[in-house]
C-alpha cells in the first residue's frame, strides 16, 4: 500500500477473484530504500506533540503521500477534508493510538474508493475488553452482521475500547486483524499478501535463493518461528488455526506465485523424498552441564536445578540428559550477569561431581512433519554434518519427531545451515 502503483496491483489481485470480498489493509509502507513507513511517521508526529515540538513538517510528509495516491488514482475521496480534520485533532490532545491508527484508516478509505467497495471502520467491529484483550465473541458477531452481503475494505491494526477510545495492536497488527476477520466470517481461506512469496526454507542471508515452503503445518510453523525464522505474528495464526482455516502467504509483487499454504494438517500430503520442511537456528547459547553419579535416579534433582534458574529469571531452552549428567541450554545473554552465582547455588543444592560451562554455542533445527515416517532421518542428518567436519556439541529430539535440534559452535552456525539445506533440499 506504499503508493499508487501498489494500489493498482492490489486492485488487480482483488478483482481477479469475486470471492475476495473482505479486504483488510495496512498503512503505507516504504517506497524505496531510505523512505519512511507512515506508521513510523505518525509515531514521530505524536512524539513531537508530546514534547511540545511543531509536528507540521512530519505531518506534511504524511499528508503529501496520500495526496499523491489520490491524484494518481483520480479518486473521489475528499482527502483534504480528511487531513484537515486530523490536523485539528492534533491540537486537541489526540491520543497516540488514535493518531497512529490513521495510517490504516486512510489506506482503507482510499482503497475502498478505488475498488468501488464499501468502507467498514475497524472501530465498528473489533472490540477490546477493559484489560486490553480482544473480545472475540462480540467482535465476530459484529463483523458477521456488518459484512454480510457486502464487499468491504477494513483498516487493520486497531479496534475500539469499551469507552470508545481507539486501541492499536502491536506491530504486525494488520495481519492479526485479517486473521480475526477470516475467523469471524468462517472464510474458505485467509490470504496474507505481503512482499515475499511465502515462507522460505532457510534464511536467504545464509543460503542463496532458498526454496519456498509450499505447504507447512501450524506445528511446524511454531517450531521454525521459535528457532528464529521470520514468519507471521503469532496473533495472525491462532484465530484461523482455531477454525482450521487455510492461511496462504502470497506476494503482492508476484501474484501468480502460489506462496505458502499453512494448515493444521494435510490429509492428502504428498509423498516426497524431501522430509525437511525448513531449517532455522539461533546463535549465542551457553550450555551448563551438571555431572553426578546416579543423577537421573535422584528424585527431585532436575526440579531443584530448574527452580534455581527460575529464581534468576533464566529460561532453560533445552535439557538434554544422560544417566549421570543433565545439560541446561540457555541464552548466553540471559545468564551473563548471574552465571557464577547460579553455578554456586547448583553446587550447594546438589553437591555434583562437576559442573562444565560451554560458551559460544548455536542451535540449529531441521523441522519436518515427515521425519517421523522416514527411517534413518537422524542418522542421515548427523552423517551429513560429520562429513562436512562439523562437530555436534548437543542433540535434542522430541518423541513426536517433528524436529531434530543440534548444537554446534557459533563459528559453524552458517555452515551447518548450508550443509543441511544442500544435503536434504537440493
Amino acid at each position: 500500500m506504499a503508493d499508487a502503483g501498489q494500489y493498482k496491483k492490489v486492485r488487480d489481485i482483488v478483482l481477479s477473484d469475486p470471492a475476495r470480498s473482505v479486504i483488510v489493509v495496512s498503512a503505507a509502507g516504504k517506497r524505496f530504500v531510505g523512505d519512511h513507513k507512515l506508521t513510523d511517521l505518525l509515531y514521530l508526529c505524536h512524539a513531537h506533540i508530546r514534547y511540545g515540538v511543531d509536528c507540521s513538517p512530519v505531518f506534511d510528509m504524511i499528508a503529501e503521500r496520500y495526496r499523491e495516491i489520490c491524484r494518481e488514482l483520480e479518486l473521489k475521496t475528499d482527502i483534504e477534508a480528511e487531513l484537515s480534520a486530523l490536523r485539528e485533532e492534533l491540537s486537541g490532545g489526540i491520543s497516540q493510538d488514535r493518531l497512529v491508527s490513521r495510517g490504516e484508516y486512510f489506506s482503507a478509505r482510499l482503497l475502498a474508493d478505488y475498488l468501488g467497495f464499501e468502507f467498514l471502520d475497524a472501530a465498528d467491529w473489533l472490540h477490546f475488553s477493559f484489560d486490553g484483550s480482544i473480545d472475540k465473541q462480540r467482535s465476530y458477531t459484529e463483523l458477521r452482521r456488518l459484512a454480510e452481503g457486502r464487499r468491504v475494505v477494513i483498516p487493520g491494526f486497531y479496534g475500539v475500547m469499551p469507552d470508545g477510545s481507539i486501541k492499536v495492536l502491536s506491530r504486525g497488527g494488520s495481519d492479526v486483524s485479517g486473521a480475526l476477520a477470516a475467523a469471524a466470517l468462517d472464510a474458505d481461506v485467509y490470504e496474507n499478501w505481503t512482499d515475499v512469496s511465502g515462507i522460505l526454507m532457510a534464511d536467504p542471508r545464509i543460503v542463496e535463493n532458498p526454496d519456498t515452503i509450499s505447504r507447512i503445518t501450524y506445528s511446524e510453523l511454531r517450531e521454525l518461528s521459535y528457532m528464529g525464522a521470520q514468519v507471521l505474528h503469532e496473533g495472525a495464526v491462532f484465530p484461523v488455526r482455531e477454525k482450521n482455516i487455510p492461511l496462504n502467504i502470497r506476494n503482492t509483487n508476484d501474484p501468480l506465485h502460489p506462496g505458502t499454504v499453512i494448515m493444521e494438517k494435510f490429509p492428502d500430503d504428498e509423498q516426497s523424498e524431501r522430509f525437511i520442511t525448513g531449517i532455522a537456528g539461533r546463535r549465542h547459547f551457553t550450555i551448563i552441564t551438571v555431572s553426578k553419579a546416579g543423577l537421573s535416579s535422584e528424585i527431585g534433582s532436575l526440579r531443584k536445578i530448574l527452580e534455581l534458574f527460575e529464581r534468576h529469571g533464566v529460561c532453560v531452552e533445552y535439557t538434554p540428559s544422560g544417566i549421570d549428567t543433565v545439560s541446561l541450554v540457555v541464552s548466553a545473554e540471559s545468564v551473563s550477569s548471574c552465571l557464577y552465582a547460579l553455578v554456586g547455588e547448583v553446587q550447594k543444592a546438589l553437591s555434583p561431581d562437576g559442573i562444565q560451562i560451554t560458551d559460544g554455542i548455536s542451535v540449529v533445527a531441521a523441522v519436518g512433519r515427515k521425519m517421523a515416517y522416514k527411517p534413518g532421518s537422524s542418522g542421515r542428518l548427523f552423517a551429513a554434518l560429520g562429513k562436512s567436519g562439523i562437530n555436534i556439541r548437543m542433540i535434542s529430539q522430541g518423541p513426536e519427531e517433528l524436529n531434530i535440534i543440534v548444537g554446534v559452535n557459533d563459528d559453524d552456525f552458517e555452515k551447518t545451515v548450508r550443509v543441511l539445506y544442500h544435503s536434504f533440499v537440493k
